[in-house]
């Protein structure tokens, strides 16, 4: 994936308190980064925003 691709996504509160919040990813910018449920991705805060990587697949993904 190259630099200029991007992918806009609203992020969920999840209703618990926590803080956290629910980005749910497109499942064709899934597919096309190869990415399955279970991937654990770092999150980076940039200038325009924040960008996902992979940092460990799960241990059931297939290669």
């Amino acid at each position: 994936m190259g630099t200029s691709d991007s992918w806009r996504v609203a992020c969920q509160d999840p209703g618990d308190g926590s803080g956290d919040v629910i980005v749910e990813l497109p499942s064709d910018l899934l597919e096309k980064l190869g990415w399955t449920l279970g991937d654990e991705l770092a999150i980076e805060q940039g200038e325009d925003g924040i960008s996902l990587k992979l940092k460990h697949r799960a241990f059931n993904a297939p290669s």
